[in-house]
């Protein structure tokens, strides 16, 4: 089995995370753009010296030519699943894609297989979080402290929302409301954030909030695993998914919004998760507990692919 996508995280997270279900051992290709003209002779796929996969799992708009050659190279073999909807010029490469369901409305190719998901795939799995939830929590809680932790999961501007100064003011005023309420809150940023809502939010002089500067151990996992509840930038799909993973409740943060198609969708996706799905809820300044059901989107997509694959190539 090989995954095809970008090396950002984004993209080669929801391949490794649904290839993990079907293999221990998946070839891992991290790939570039690749000019239309780089096909037949001129292929990089023409001369490849690995064995045949029986699939390929893709993510991201540059892995699109890339599966076309390597399908070209094994005689429109093996396989081909993308995990979002793939363009018009995609026509005929794939047997399968998985759109999530704010991605719906996307133009469908002939010869291709739509399945919806909830959001993206991702590696998180609940099994995983409840085996280290009591040792995650005890790297901030002592012995009898059964104080709530709330997990704050932000990012940065995305085209949808925008973290102004404003939106960072608020954000941390809510870390300290979080806190004075006697709650533990520990607050982790990601790659797209801006230096200027780290800064602020280190600058909280509180014992009750942890921050992870962004240097050593990455705590996420364990921050994923401690969590009672979680308060979450509205501008990433992936870190609502894996939160959701957790069966705890997840709660959505607004942002600045920024105008265009791309709020709009971002938007769907929210009232998709909170008023249709009734997974997530607004973050209004209460934490109350509430249930769902929330199925590990990975799994059900590799069980797809596993049963797609035995009916068609074997």
């Amino acid at each position: 089995m090989w995954t095809v996508s970008e090396e950002k995280a984004g993209t080669l997270t929801q391949c490794l995370g649904v290839a993990g279900h079907l293999t221990s051992d998946p070839k891992i290709h991290t790939v570039g753009r690749l000019p239309k003209w780089r096909r037949g002779l001129l292929s990089p796929y023409r001369r490849v010296r690995e064995s045949e996969p029986d699939i390929v799992i893709s993510c991201g708009w540059f892995a699109e030519r890339h599966v076309a050659r390597i399908k070209e190279r094994f005689d429109g073999r093996p396989l081909a699943v993308h995990l979002q909807p793939p363009a018009r010029a995609s026509r005929g490469t794939y047997d399968l894609a998985f759109v999530s369901r704010h991605d719906w409305k996307s133009d469908r190719l002939e010869g291709t297989e739509y399945r919806s998901m909830i959001g993206v795939p991702h590696r998180v799995e609940r099994a995983r979080l409840e085996e280290r939830r009591q040792a995650a929590r005890g790297r901030w809680l002592g012995a009898g402290d059964d104080r709530q932790i709330v997990v704050m999961l932000l990012g940065g501007p995305n085209g949808a929302y925008d973290y102004d100064a404003p939106t960072i003011d608020r954000l941390v005023a809510t870390a300290r409301q979080l806190a004075a309420d006697d709650r533990l809150v520990l607050i982790s940023t990601s790659r797209r954030s801006r230096p200027e809502l780290l800064n602020a939010l280190l600058r909280i002089d509180d014992e009750r909030v942890d921050i992870w500067d962004r240097t050593g151990e990455n705590p996420y996992h364990d921050y994923l695993a401690a969590a009672d509840a979680f308060v979450i930038g509205k501008d990433t799909v992936t870190m609502h998914c894996e939160a959701l993973t957790s069966g705890r409740p997840v709660y959505s943060v607004d942002l600045a919004p920024i105008e265009g198609k791309r709020l709009e969708k971002f938007e769907w996706f929210h009232r998709d998760l909170q008023e249709t799905l009734r997974l997530t809820r607004p973050f209004t300044g209460d934490l109350a507990p509430y249930d769902y059901a929330f199925n590990d989107q990975a799994k059900e997509i590799a069980q797809t692919i596993q049963a797609h694959y035995e009916t068609a190539y074997r």
